[in-house]
């Protein structure tokens, strides 16, 4: 039985209906899960205990960044980027510019 306290929102819609019916928030969606997928390709190409530090970032026409805790780990993901690179085009990944960042939170 419904709630009779919960408040009531006007022409409501659940997320995932409002995501398919917009053509920007679905690509958004499409995006995030690509940017995901692609993080998971290369996870084992990341030493183990660089790997928690690390984020998949924004992906867009240019191309994909990893999102790095703090300068030094940026350093050695610009050292690892050839191993990282080939490791997405192993995974079947379509070569692309990988940008390095450092994510401030």
């Amino acid at each position: 039985m419904a709630n009779p306290h919960a408040p009531v929102t006007p022409n409501a819609q659940r997320l995932r209906d409002a995501l398919a019916g917009s053509a920007p928030l679905a690509l958004l969606q499409r995006r995030l899960a690509e940017s995901n997928a692609r993080f998971d390709a290369l996870r084992g190409a990341l030493p183990p205990g660089l790997a928690p530090h690390v984020r998949p970032g924004p992906l867009d026409a240019e191309g994909w960044t990893l999102l790095a805790a703090n300068g030094a780990v940026a350093a050695k993901l610009r050292q690892l980027q050839p191993r990282l690179e080939a490791a997405l085009l192993d995974s079947g990944w379509p070569a692309a510019a990988l940008r390095i960042k450092v994510h401030t939170p």
